[in-house]
């Protein structure tokens, strides 16, 4: 159990496996987002890079397939992972995921690889 909520990066495939195919990469966004209700109610707060990056690579004219992207997505993660506690790496190939979790055993931190792995904070809500 912990007495602090931690910030908890989902990492998982995202454009990985899918050819490019944007159902493909909504059901993989809402497989990562699936993931953060559990982690919510055990008193963190998740967050997936994706909710980030791709904003930013709308507001540059760019969508997950264009070349910017790779300039957008990993960098995204590392920054956000600066700041992260925790990764939460769901299953399935995923080279982003895979650097995610390399960058986060490099500062130190945590790497579930399960929900029921995040430690409880004292005062939750009932998933």
């Amino acid at each position: 159990m912990t007495d602090k909520p931690l910030l908890i990066l989902i990492a998982g495939p995202y454009r990985s496996g899918t050819g490019g195919d944007p159902a493909a990469m909504a059901a993989n966004l809402e497989r990562l987002e699936a993931a953060a209700w559990p982690v919510f109610a055990a008193g963190h707060l998740p967050v997936i890079g994706e909710w980030i990056a791709l904003p930013v690579l709308r507001s540059a004219g760019a969508g997950p397939t264009d070349p910017l992207a790779d300039e957008v997505l990993y960098p995204t993660a590392e920054r956000l992972l600066a700041r992260c506690d925790a990764v939460l790496r769901l299953p399935g190939e995923s080279v982003g995921a895979d650097q995610d979790v390399a960058f986060a055993r490099r500062r130190g931190l945590p790497v579930y690889h399960d929900v029921a792995e995040i430690p409880v904070l004292g005062r939750q809500v009932e998933a």
